[in-house]
């Protein structure tokens, strides 16, 4: 059995519109799997493939009421580069929030509807990842997510300090997952969460049995009998698990 880290999950008020301009911004492809959900992927893309984390959109009646603790940050090939991206997401609606703390050098941006996120400055750790440079939970202690994460899902642990745990797909390719130490007054907000899926996905239950075992607890967000199981890692971050749709 095996556990990927195969989507990020976006809850929006107009999931078409806000689809539109992450599809333009990743230039990936938009399709929709019925009514109220946008799928986003890499153009020719087989999901699910550990080459990328994909973005579902989900629409809800009060996104503004969902907060986690979970962002995307873009990646840069050059300055040249950095500079152009910023510019056409603030064409496609995007707004500059500021920069990075003490002069970092990553641009700090809103989306059409407020989700925060990270264009990076260009670094050598990214430069096969894809648009998506890193997916990035803040949390209070790194090494205690670690204990769960290296152990819920299939990927490698590269980095790993008392600030930062950097994992990858075992496969080394695709972007990174980054649980960064940070406080609660300087998290970085949105309506982004993790989806994972077992391979093979009729052990979702055996899969969820194995994280609840690992210190993940079952949560309520009204999802009734739907084919996903929603979970909290021990700090308390939601995530689903993908089953049979």
């Amino acid at each position: 059995m095996t556990l990927q880290l195969v989507q990020v999950n976006l809850k929006a008020r107009d999931e078409t519109a806000l689809g539109r301009f992450w599809a333009e911004a990743l230039g990936w492809g938009m399709d929709s799997e019925g009514p109220g959900v946008t799928n986003l992927e890499p153009v020719g893309f087989d999901w699910p493939d550990p080459s990328a984390v994909c973005v579902d959109l989900v629409r809800v009646p009060d996104p503004e009421s969902v907060r986690y603790r979970v962002h995307i940050e873009l990646a840069s090939t050059s300055e040249a580069h950095r500079a152009e991206l910023v510019a056409r997401l603030e064409t496609l609606g995007a707004t500059i929030v500021g920069t990075g703390r003490d002069g970092a050098p990553w641009t700090v941006m809103a989306d059409p509807e407020g989700n925060a996120f990270r264009v990076l400055e260009p670094r050598e750790l990214h430069r096969d990842t894809g648009p998506i440079a890193a997916v990035v939970v803040d949390c209070a202690d790194p090494r205690a997510m670690v204990r769960f994460w290296g152990e819920a899902i299939d990927w490698t642990v590269h980095e790993l300090d008392d600030d930062r745990a950097l994992l990858r797909s075992s496969q080394g390719v695709g972007p990174y997952l980054e649980f960064r130490r940070t406080p609660d007054d300087e998290a970085v907000w949105s309506r982004f969460h993790l989806d994972v899926r077992p391979t093979p996905v009729e052990d979702q239950a055996k899969e969820v049995a194995r994280l609840e075992g690992l210190g993940a607890t079952r949560a309520d967000v009204g999802q009734g009998d739907a084919v996903w199981a929603v979970l909290a890692d021990p700090e308390g971050n939601q995530f689903c698990v993908l089953g049979r749709g």
